[in-house]
């Protein structure tokens, strides 16, 4: 009996090696990179560098983030997509990812079809704003002003196929309405040219808007998302400002390369989940606008896939190409 019990453990402590074996995890020392298309500092990056650490810690592997930047996070994107599937390589990205795929018509690789889902990581809100001096006080009063002199509004965005100018076409289609939109190259001369009243609304994250919106300098019209916001629990919804049902919410998420395997997939999910849950995940993430938020692979495939169709007609109906 002690034998067979011997010969049981044996075996177990086999299948527990090899499965070991077969695991991102037993790379030889080799690093997981965590691939950012975008630069430091922004939300994708504090995603990165915040879950980083605690996957090292949890597969017993290095794990880096590397700054691929360039082209609207094209060039980080293709990097993921043409990396082997062995383990060694993660995108961590954005829902410009699936705006990406409709405003360049000749990108050499397909978003949506050519990663790997792994898991939402998070949800980041956009505020409709404006300055004081527009009057406005909802974006129910936007809207009113926009039908009542068409044309004569303009919104600013960080520049053409930003979240922010993606977002405001979205809702002017959703209103009927029609604001010319001014882009600018990056969000910093856009709040300041906002700020001082060249502009006339604007879509920003939560975080950055937050401290003007505190100080009086700007007027939250409206939250993006399905539901308010603890920073901002005044602040109504789109909807309930009578300004149309319109969810401009961004996702966070992490991708593989095509072709991984699903275990390998299983088991940085499993991992993820359990990072995503954690207080000082959490602390992290809500102090720069953002709610952590798992989801299996699968649901995280179907949340991309919508989100690319929704997008497509927005850039249609638009008209709108990357520059």
């Amino acid at each position: 009996m002690k034998t067979l019990i011997r010969t049981i453990l044996a075996a177990i402590a086999l299948t527990g090696l090899n499965a070991f074996a077969q695991s991102p995890a037993a790379s030889s020392g080799v690093p997981l990179k965590l691939i950012v298309p975008f630069t430091a500092g922004t939300g994708i990056d504090i995603v990165a560098r915040t879950v980083g650490p605690r996957l090292s810690q949890r597969l017993g592997r290095p794990v880096v983030v590397e700054n691929r930047t360039g082209a609207s996070g094209n060039i980080g994107t293709e990097a993921v997509v043409r990396a082997p599937a062995d383990g060694n390589t993660l995108l961590v990205s954005v829902n410009t990812l699936v705006m990406n795929r409709s405003l360049y018509a000749h990108l050499p690789f397909d978003p949506v079809k050519d990663l790997v889902p792994v898991s939402l990581t998070s949800w980041g809100q956009l505020l409709l704003v404006a300055p004081p001096s527009t009057g406005f006080h909802s974006a129910g009063d936007l809207v009113a002003a926009a039908k009542a002199r068409p044309g004569r509004l303009n919104y600013a965005s960080p520049g053409v196929g930003t979240p922010h100018h993606m977002s405001m076409e979205l809702f002017k289609q959703t209103a009927g309405v029609f604001l010319t939109h001014i882009p600018y190259r990056g969000t910093s001369q856009a709040v300041t040219d906002l700020l001082g009243g060249q502009v006339d609304a604007m879509f920003l994250p939560i975080h950055v808007a937050l401290p003007h919106v505190k100080t009086g300098k700007l007027v939250a019209l409206g939250i993006g998302s399905d539901k308010r916001h603890p920073l901002l629990p005044a602040v109504p919804t789109l909807a309930e400002a009578k300004a149309g049902n319109v969810n401009v919410a961004m996702w966070y998420g992490i991708f593989a390369p095509p072709g991984t395997p699903a275990d390998q997939v299983a088991k940085l999910n499993h991992e993820l989940k359990d990072i995503l849950a954690s207080p000082e995940v959490r602390t992290s993430f809500q102090t720069q606008g953002m709610d952590p938020a798992w989801s299996s692979a699968e649901d995280f495939r179907h949340l991309v896939a919508r989100d690319a169709e929704r997008w497509a007609g927005v850039v249609s109906t638009a008209h709108i190409k990357a520059e």
